[in-house]
């Protein structure tokens, strides 16, 4: 009767180390999809910023 408790117990546990573990990765599966989103953003302002110096420069080039 010990065993089979015994292997019950240890199934359990590691369900639980198993569900500890996917919780885990889910939250930092969240974190990198923020960290994801920010860059992006910050690359569509920097691409932004960019094309308005390019064309303030066009302009200037255009006016000498």
């Amino acid at each position: 009767m010990f065993w089979p408790m015994l292997a019950i117990a240890v199934g359990f546990l590691g369900l639980v180390v198993l569900g500890v573990l996917a919780v885990r990765v889910f939250l930092e599966a969240q974190r990198l999809g923020r960290q994801v989103s920010d860059s992006a953003s910050r690359i569509s302002r920097a691409a932004e910023e960019l094309e308005r110096a390019s064309a303030s420069a066009a302009r200037s080039v255009d006016g000498l």
